[in-house]
């Protein structure tokens, strides 16, 4: 089985310069990012459904924004260390991102993100 291939990924409808891969399918979301030894580029994976995640396994920090259906950011987890989780219940999907992108990017709640398909 293939990877997904990398979307970018576009903040407020504007290109972000940042490719993300997609997990949508239920073994590709439980998977998630543990079988990567760092997170470079691409630069993140785009959860959905997903309205909660865990690092446990991992071995490097990540942010976390939680979405709603429509690309809201909801939540911004920044940091997310190994061996812990993080959810929000109004979430309908999670973007992971190499820790420290969330904060350079002005990733705030409120923002609206979507995939360049």
């Amino acid at each position: 089985m293939s990877a997904p291939a990398a979307l970018e990924l576009l903040i407020d409808g504007r290109p972000s310069g940042v490719r993300v891969r997609t997990a949508l399918r239920w073994w590709t979301r439980a998977v998630g990012l543990l079988a990567t030894p760092q997170l470079d580029d691409p630069s993140g994976l785009w959860i959905a459904p997903c309205n909660s995640v865990h690092t446990f396994g991992m071995r490097y920090p990540i942010d976390v924004l939680f979405l709603a259906r429509d690309g809201a950011v909801q939540r911004v987890v920044p940091g997310l260390r190994p061996w812990r989780a993080a959810g929000c219940r109004r979430a309908h999907a999670t973007l992971e991102l190499r820790a420290g992108l969330a904060a350079r990017l002005h990733l705030t709640p409120g923002r609206r993100l979507a995939l360049d398909t």
